[in-house]
């Protein structure tokens, strides 16, 4: 395709199959392909009508509601870039946020925000809610209700150039990267993400992760779109358990993608309260963080279906690599498949390619990659070295060319000169029937430089002690790489996309320790 653009493919595929469901609220109504894509043009135009220019940043803070998805697609076709905020943010951190994205408009639901408010009202930011109250009703955008005219939107060609999406990565170690995605790169991304997973417009999927976070907004929203599939929007306008199994059945869903958190969520309630039926799915998706083989294994047993993980990161407008479906190759616990649609290699830190079963920094290059961090030549001369983007995940591939990732290389416990990966450990402490949640870090030791320690959340009605986890961790880890210390809790800090990260984990625990020295991490 010249010029491949997402909003063209998703232009097309409302032509292909108009009539079919693309969206759904769930209980509430259906819009179909026509109709979601006259509701997107016609909120297009009005924003050009109400001033939003070509390459203007609009900042979207929205629960997973329809208005979202209308709004997201609106901007985009408005040659304006998209960046989707997390509604839970503090006020500053909107302040931080609007201002580093340059947003010029802010648009909330109809109940709004109030430290985003807030933030943008500090930064002059004028600010908009979109509401839809029923499939066939008008969408109010308030209050920008200024006689739109609809040709300002049809003179207006998208262009593969284009910044649609802006959005910020979690960095491990420092402040926030602004990461830049183009037409280009989310056309690039959603055409591997239905390739490898086969989706066709006979899919259906319930959208469980937030929508300001690539996976939630790239594998389960656009992929689906691009593909004629549906997709549903929990009533809750976000994950909710007690509602998910009946949500699938409802909406004849077939697969679903999640981080490992929710999974483990889903099985611990199957397990407790088992669902009288569950939906015959063609396949399960992990992927933002590492997925223990033990718990791959009880999904499988559960749910009957293959648990495919994968590999992602937003620089890469998500896909990096993926297990397959089962006709096309054996899925691998542990591993996190094949590239898929974009060149992937392990260097060496003088640039050199790695053989295979040896560890290097894993490096891609394709379509679907970013440019380059917005305003920040520091990151982009560090990530961007002998040609190709550098991931800072440390792996290798296996003589049959999956992916296997070690951790990430900042994250790697380096204990008096061996070097430990975290995501071994986890998985050694999940394969113990009575731990639910593990997670494994580095703290400071006079000794060694770092130590390693670990929080376990323990499965309800188990009566499991620091003695039990390092006996059953002795017995299943060389020496050096049982936790010295074991925390025993009922909840570990996460990000708002459900992503552990560790520098947290280890701050959170250690500053219970009084006596404890509160690691330093980056800035």
């Amino acid at each position: 395709m010249e010029n491949p653009t997402l909003t063209r493919l998703l232009t097309r595929i409302a032509g292909e199959f108009p009539s079919r469901r693309a969206l759904s609220v769930c209980g509430k109504f259906d819009l179909t392909y026509a109709r979601l894509h006259e509701l997107v043009e016609s909120a297009a135009s009005r924003l050009v009508s109400a001033g939003v220019n070509v390459g203007d940043v609009v900042a979207l803070v929205f629960p997973n509601t329809v208005e979202f998805v209308i709004m997201f697609l609106a901007v985009i076709r408005a040659r304006a870039t998209a960046a989707p905020l997390n509604q839970a943010y503090t006020s500053d951190e909107f302040e931080f946020y609007l201002a580093d994205s340059e947003s010029k408009l802010l648009l909330t639901s109809k109940e709004g925000n109030v430290p985003a408010q807030a933030a943008a009202s500090k930064l002059k930011i004028p600010h908009t809610t979109a509401t839809l109250s029923e499939a066939n009703a008008e969408l109010t955008l308030s209050p920008t209700e200024s006689e739109s005219d609809h040709n300002s939107v049809t003179k207006l060609t998208n262009e593969s150039t284009d910044v649609s999406l802006f959005l910020h990565t979690s960095g491990t170690t420092s402040r926030p990267k602004g990461v830049p995605l183009t037409q280009l790169n989310l056309a690039s991304s959603v055409e591997n993400i239905k390739s490898v997973y086969k989706l066709t417009e006979s899919d259906s999927t319930v959208i469980v992760l937030p929508l300001f976070h690539v996976h939630g907004l790239l594998a389960g929203l656009l992929s689906s779109l691009a593909a004629g599939a549906a997709v549903a929007l929990p009533a809750a306008g976000r994950f909710s358990a007690s509602t998910f199994w009946s949500d699938m059945l409802q909406y004849n869903a077939t697969w679903y993608t999640a981080v490992p958190t929710i999974h483990q969520i889903i099985l611990d309630r199957h397990l407790g309260k088992p669902e009288p039926v569950y939906p015959k799915l063609r396949f399960i998706r992990s992927c933002s963080a590492s997925l223990a083989p033990a718990i791959l294994a009880r999904l499988e047993e559960a749910f009957e279906a293959p648990v495919l993980e994968a590999y992602a990161m937003t620089e890469a407008t998500h896909l990096m690599s993926s297990n397959p479906l089962p006709e096309d190759g054996p899925h691998k616990a542990g591993s996190v498949g094949k590239p898929v649609g974009q060149e992937m290699v392990i260097l060496d830190e003088n640039g050199v390619a790695q053989e295979a079963q040896t560890n290097g920094e894993v490096c891609i290059r394709g379509p679907n990659v970013t440019k380059g961090y917005k305003n920040n030549p520091e990151a982009n001369k560090t990530a961007f070295q002998f040609g190709w983007f550098h991931t800072g995940d440390l792996g290798y591939f296996d003589s049959d060319g999956y992916l296997h990732l070690v951790g990430r290389i900042k994250e790697l416990i380096n204990r008096g000169g061996e070097k430990i990966s975290p995501i071994e450990v986890d998985a050694v402490l999940l394969s113990h029937p009575d731990i639910a949640q593990a997670v494994s870090f580095g703290v400071p030791d006079d000794k060694y430089g770092e130590e390693i320690n670990c929080a376990i959340i323990p499965r309800e009605g188990s009566d499991i002690d620091e003695a039990d986890v390092l006996r059953f961790c002795k017995k299943n880890l060389a020496a050096f790489k049982v936790p010295k210390k074991v925390f025993l809790t009922d909840s570990v800090p996460k990000t708002a996309t459900g992503k552990i990260q560790r520098r947290f984990v280890a701050e959170h625990f250690l500053a219970q320790i009084s006596t404890a020295k509160v690691p330093k991490f980056g800035a």
